[in-house]
């Protein structure tokens, strides 16, 4: 008999292979877990919180509390989310269109972007209209977009095509590489600079 399974690994140390057979190191301390726990549903493992440098802008308050809104470098890009009692929210950030630009530096100060960052330049070019960057979610058209809302405030949000349903907004923190935001700013500092 070989001491090799299928999968080219000691077939002791394989955890397919292995599963359900005396070889299995983890099926006594999953059965003495099970049995130790409270009964009832059991809640699922909190979602590790990725915090890099970041920049801030807030605080500002909605119906559901008192949030800031972070710019933060995670891996694969940038993350723009709401967050609330050091908790990232499930919604699109939404801040004073003032406080844009000071977001951008700050998460600059904080080594979050680098000095040249074409995100920087994109909000020096002054105040943004509403702006986009079209990009593609794996079959699906998406946007970023920058947009007004009353009060002087802007939302920055992922927009999908849905086949059959149009445009939707999702409800959730943007994470896209800088250049998306950086093309969705620009267009909108220049559709803000064009006259009327």
């Amino acid at each position: 008999m070989s001491l090799f399974c299928r999968h080219n690994r000691f077939q002791a140390d394989c955890p397919i292979c292995s599963k359900g057979t005396v070889l299995d190191q983890g099926s006594g301390a999953r059965r003495r877990s099970a049995s130790g726990t409270r009964r009832g549903r059991a809640r699922p493992p909190a979602a590790p919180a990725v915090t890099g440098p970041y920049g801030s802008a807030g605080p500002y308050s909605d119906d559901h509390g008192s949030y800031e809104v972070r710019l933060e470098r995670v891996p694969g890009g940038l993350r723009l989310g709401a967050w609330a009692a050091g908790a990232l929210r499930r919604s699109a950030p939404v801040l004073a269109e003032e406080d844009l630009p000071q977001l951008v530096r700050s998460a600059v100060e904080r080594g979050a972007l680098d000095p040249g960052d074409a995100l920087l330049a994109a909000v020096a070019e002054g105040p943004p209209a509403e702006g986009r960057s079209p990009g593609r979610a794996g079959e699906l058209r998406d946007e970023l977009r920058l947009e007004r809302l009353e009060d002087a405030r802007v939302r920055i949000a992922r927009w999908v095509m849905r086949p059959g349903r149009g445009w939707e907004l999702q409800e959730a923190p943007v994470m896209l590489p800088g250049a998306r935001y950086a093309e969705a700013l620009a267009s909108g500092a220049a559709a803000g600079s064009r006259p009327s």
